[in-house]
């Protein structure tokens, strides 16, 4: 299911990002998912290793514990992204941006409480949040 978006706005627009960035950043939150299942990994490796994630180590539970941690931060990154960027709304974004919903989808599935347009500026402030955080 893809968004209905356009991917290019005007660069008079106060959310503007360029096509391409939208594009990673689109298909950066679409791994949502995947961090998910690696996170839940994330408890048999909890307690092993000395914390330290910068540098790669032939270990493989430290290698694993190292994916796991990634997988977290990528997730709290998205997740505070759209807590700033819609607010009460944050919940709804997030499921649109990591599940691929549209306006139409939230609003027969989930009955969003706001109006199309309200709802794409959220969008288009979460993509551009997380630009600037990323």
């Amino acid at each position: 299911m893809a968004t209905k978006i356009r991917p290019e706005i005007s660069k008079r627009n106060k959310y503007w990002i360029s096509k391409h960035r939208y594009y990673e950043l689109k298909h950066f939150c679409l791994q949502y998912p995947e961090w998910k299942e690696k996170a839940k990994d994330c408890a048999r490796y909890s307690g092993q290793g000395d914390g330290r994630v910068d540098v790669e180590w032939s270990d493989p539970t430290y290698t694993a514990m190292h994916i796991c941690q990634r997988a977290k931060e990528d997730m709290q990154l998205v997740e505070e992204c759209c807590r700033v960027a819609g607010g009460d709304l944050g919940g709804y974004i997030l499921r649109a941006v990591t599940e691929g919903l549209s306006y139409v989808n939230l609003r027969m599935m989930y009955q969003i409480p706001c109006g199309r347009d309200l709802y794409y500026e959220l969008y288009r402030r979460f993509y551009y949040i997380l630009s600037a955080r990323k």
